[in-house]
């Protein structure tokens, strides 16, 4: 057991509106990994939740570095300088 962890994990019942296309897709592919729907549709949540994580993360290191708004080649072009300046010639 890990100190701070929770000894008991709850479940909360949540309800789906889906059109029909998405719920068969949903089901072939819960089916094709051996997968119930519960189990389905809380890996894609938790999938999705770690892809807005990461925009946690650029979103911090942008407000901490600058938004960056050139071109890959001004980003080149900047590495580059710093690059250079940060060696002795």
């Amino acid at each position: 057991m890990v100190i701070g962890e929770p000894l008991h994990t709850y479940a909360v019942r949540v309800s789906l509106s889906l059109d029909e296309q998405t719920f068969a897709e949903a089901e072939a592919l819960a089916w094709k990994l051996g997968l119930g729907r519960s189990e389905l549709w809380r890996a894609a949540l938790r999938e999705y939740l770690e892809l807005h994580r990461g925009e946690d993360v650029m979103a911090a290191l942008n407000r901490v570095h600058g938004k960056n708004t050139g071109t890959d080649e001004d980003l080149r072009r900047e590495a580059a300088r710093r690059t250079f300046e940060a060696n002795e010639w």
